[in-house]
């Protein structure tokens, strides 16, 4: 195996880098975890368009965990509390 693809990663089975969007009471939550040194931090981007204008929020935690699927699904969770209990305030 070539330096680069080690590196980089092959296309053939390689993990999608972006997990998709999903929609929550108008928002849409980008999950995003962070890699860590192999484990990953919860993170997602949280946007709505309000007025024309697509306000975005970037949510990270100090949660850690060991697998890029569970993180994901921990910041699709995270970000759906969020939203439940700021709604649009978490644009101030």
């Amino acid at each position: 195996m070539s330096l680069l693809k080690r590196l980089f990663g092959s296309r053939d089975g390689a993990t999608p880098t972006t997990a998709p969007a999903e929609e929550h009471k108008g928002f849409t939550i980008h999950p995003d975890p962070i890699n860590e040194g192999g484990r990953w931090r919860i993170g997602a981007r949280i946007e709505k368009e309000t007025g024309g204008e697509i306000k975005t929020h970037r949510m990270i935690r100090a949660d850690t965990l060991e697998s890029r699927a569970a993180a994901v699904d921990a910041s699709l969770g995270k970000a759906r509390m969020l939203i439940d209990q700021q709604g649009e305030e978490i644009f101030r």
